[in-house]
């Protein structure tokens, strides 16, 4: 894999993926662009213990576009885009509407004695799977997947690295359903300045586990009774499986685990980076042949932390979806939204096999 690191014209890094090594990147961003918006605003709640970001200037960001105004395709003639060659293979670049910046203009403060402000230091990044447009990740071939997942493990390096940032989150969402602004497929990079909530839970269950065990490893263990159980397995191969939880929140959820702890994406060596295209576009192809529709869906790559705790981390994708029917959707609702209590109209093991027979 060729390297690529070059500057758009607002200042902002972008880099170049490529699966050849006589790809030549040198194409210079034409376009003028405003000054880059100031960092977003951290105000802590002191009721949750948790950091809500506040950031304005993303009000103003593209949102779902015509196919020929797309800024994630390549530029062509005087079509000009967020990536100035007429052509890739994998594409990382700082988000132009970050939620987290290195782009620090305020001091920290406070709202009220209770609820502490500082800047939302940090980085946001985005990442182009592919140049085609009406592709998605589920019909990219295993050698693309094996590229993007290196630019993951690359990024989390390089923005673990980064001063303040204390978690980096990879992750997807893919359709209008979810969120999503842009149809290209693509997904995203935060490099958070603190360790977020979930992964915090997370941490603090393995740590107790772990005291209650004399050294046992939370997510080995229960993936290991996953596997023993069967029930719940979607896909697997020597390296990875992929199973419903037994306490699934979505209608169609699916965690894909390496079979070696491992804290994060950099970790992987080459035979587990191998392994994970063919299952998981297994997974992403049964989703969609579910109701024999697009599934919206998110990914999310759990890690560990970059500085504390990273022998109680387990890497692995969270992949699920709010599609419960065809023609339904799961909402978060009254007990979800307001109470954090999730309740799941399918059962993980009606699920799974629906998923393994599709």
């Amino acid at each position: 894999m060729k390297r690529t690191a070059i500057r758009l014209a607002d200042g902002r890094e972008l880099i170049y993926f490529d699966e050849r090594d006589d790809a030549v990147r040198d194409q210079p961003d034409r376009r003028e662009l405003p000054s880059l918006p100031p960092a977003s605003q951290l105000r802590y709640d002191p009721l949750t213990e948790e950091w809500v970001a506040v950031a304005v200037h993303r009000q103003t960001r593209t949102f779902l576009p015509p196919p020929d105004e797309c800024p994630l395709d390549p530029s062509v003639g005087d079509r000009l885009t967020e990536i100035p060659a007429p052509d890739y293979d994998v594409v990382v670049f700082e988000n132009r509407f970050p939620s987290l910046s290195g782009h620090v203009v305020d001091a920290p403060g406070e709202v009220t004695p209770f609820t502490p402000l500082r800047p939302g230091v940090g980085r946001c990044e985005v990442v182009c799977f592919t140049s085609d447009h009406n592709a998605s990740f589920a019909s990219l071939s295993p050698t693309r997947v094996r590229t993007v997942l290196d630019a993951l493990a690359d990024r989390t390096v390089a923005l673990g690295g980064l001063p303040g940032v204390e978690q980096v989150f990879c992750f997807e969402n893919r359709g209008v359903e979810i969120g999503v602004t842009l149809h290209h497929p693509h997904g995203q990079i935060y490099a958070y300045p603190f360790v977020t909530p979930r992964t915090r839970s997370m941490l603090a269950a393995a740590r107790r586990y772990a005291e209650r065990t004399l050294g046992g490893n939370l997510y080995a263990d229960v993936l290991a009774a996953e596997r023993a159980a069967g029930e719940r397995v979607v896909a697997s191969n020597a390296h990875w499986t992929a199973y419903v939880p037994a306490a699934a929140r979505w209608p169609f959820e699916v965690h894909v685990a390496p079979h070696r702890p491992v804290p994060d994406i950099p970790a992987l060596d080459d035979a587990e980076r191998d392994a994970f295209a063919p299952l998981y576009l297994d997974v992403l192809r049964r989703f969609d042949a579910l109701f024999d529709m697009p599934m919206p869906y998110i990914a999310a790559w759990h890690q560990a932390p970059v500085r504390i705790d990273r022998d109680l981390g387990h890497l692995h994708l969270q992949l699920f979806s709010i599609r419960r029917a065809k023609d339904k959707l799961k909402y978060l609702a009254g007990s979800e939204s307001g109470m954090g209590v999730f309740i799941n109209d399918i059962a993980p093991e009606r699920a799974a096999e629906m998923l393994r027979s599709a």
